[in-house]
């Protein structure tokens, strides 16, 4: 009996635990296509349910396009400027360079004047020793080889300040077309930013009344909770993260932005709403930092938040980043604590750049600031 009982037992610990997987990345997987699915079907909704709510996803997606153009080509322009100040600074060199070799040649020419034309009749007709004569014969052809020399780094001298002149000048007019395409994306950003402001005041003639705009505060509040609550559902079989667990950084967690809170947890929004999370004042295109590893399971448009990312760090834990101008990472992406997510922006409708961040324990949300070191960003 005993035997049985101990050969049971070593053959359930040989088994796999129940609910593991076999094949994380298959699952992981087909856990991305679940969130992507999710995500396209969240923006069917939004468009059938509110045109006007379209209208601005589209034109505050646009302004994002437009200024990571924008972005893009101040960068090259940065690049652009800094190569031409490298090849005047190579030209100055040689510049320098041939003027030194011109003076040693110079130099060497006068004191070959000076010596004349006829020193070697006269060191062959009054040179007694043959060895001496020979070694200046020697001395003379060294000479008259430096000189050749010099004048071949001279000519070398030349060349490289013609190539470097010619590749700063075709450098200038490449910075020329980049300074032209960015007047253009200036343009392409104003008129993104004017068909926001029309989807905006179109929103607002929608909005009759207090009343109207609690109804619409409460939908968008019931879209996150869907949004959230399926999600859990698409992560249900999701591999788990490596590192530490995200409950054991409670308090230590860098804030994502340097700013100011403007809204606080669970402070009222009006007719009975209450924050969910902290909204942080800052300077638009301020640069959004996970402040720990994860995996992003949403990063799209959503009402009331604009373009909106969420981390899931394991265990239950999700952190949420709202109002973004622009989103640097896909549904399905690994982030490491620190690296750049998102910028600060206006989208959702808001009318100052500001960041909205949560953090969640399944479908609850906690206070940010009992997460985050320091009562404030």
């Amino acid at each position: 009996m005993r035997h049985l009982f101990v050969t049971l037992l070593l053959t359930l610990l040989a088994m796999p635990a129940l609910g593991a997987s076999k094949n994380p990345e298959a699952d992981l997987k087909r856990v991305q296509q679940r969130i992507q699915a999710l995500q396209q079907s969240v923006r069917d909704d939004v468009g059938r349910q509110d045109q006007l709510s379209a209208k601005l996803r589209e034109s505050e997606e646009q302004v994002g396009a437009a200024r990571k153009r924008l972005a893009e080509v101040r960068e090259k322009m940065d690049t652009s400027d800094a190569r031409i100040r490298d090849l005047a600074s190579q030209r100055a060199d040689w510049e320098r360079k041939q003027r030194a070799q011109r003076d040693e040649l110079a130099a060497e020419l006068r004191a070959a004047y000076v010596t004349g034309k006829e020193e070697h009749l006269k060191l062959l007709l009054s040179q007694k020793d043959p060895a001496a004569l020979g070694r200046m014969l020697v001395y003379y052809s060294y000479f008259g080889r430096a000189r050749a020399g010099r004048i071949a780094e001279i000519e070398e001298a030349v060349s490289q300040i013609e190539a470097l002149t010619a590749q700063e000048q075709a450098e200038r007019e490449r910075l020329a077309a980049l300074e032209q395409q960015r007047q253009q994306e200036l343009a392409a950003v104003d008129a993104a930013r004017a068909a926001r402001a029309q989807a905006l005041e179109a929103l607002a003639g929608q909005i009759k009344s207090n009343k109207d705009s609690l109804a619409r505060l409460k939908r968008e509040a019931q879209a996150l909770e869907k949004l959230i609550a399926d999600l859990r559902k698409a992560l249900a079989r999701a591999p788990a993260p490596d590192g530490q667990p995200f409950a054991r950084v409670k308090g230590k967690l860098p804030w994502p932005v340097a700013g100011r809170i403007v809204a606080g947890f669970g402070q009222s929004r009006g007719g009975g709403m209450k924050w969910s999370g902290v909204l942080i004042a800052t300077e638009r295109g301020s640069e959004v930092r996970a402040p720990y590893a994860g995996r992003v399971v949403y990063s799209d448009w959503l009402p009331g938040l604009g373009l909106l990312l969420i981390i899931d760090h394991g265990g239950g834990y999700m952190t949420l980043y709202g109002h973004n101008e622009q989103l640097y990472k896909a549904a399905g992406e690994a982030v490491a604590a620190g690296e750049v997510i998102s910028t600060v922006g206006d989208s959702g409708g808001q009318a100052r750049p500001e960041l909205y961040l949560e953090v969640r324990k399944g479908t609850a949300a906690q206070d940010p600031r009992r997460w985050f070191r320091g009562s404030s960003p």
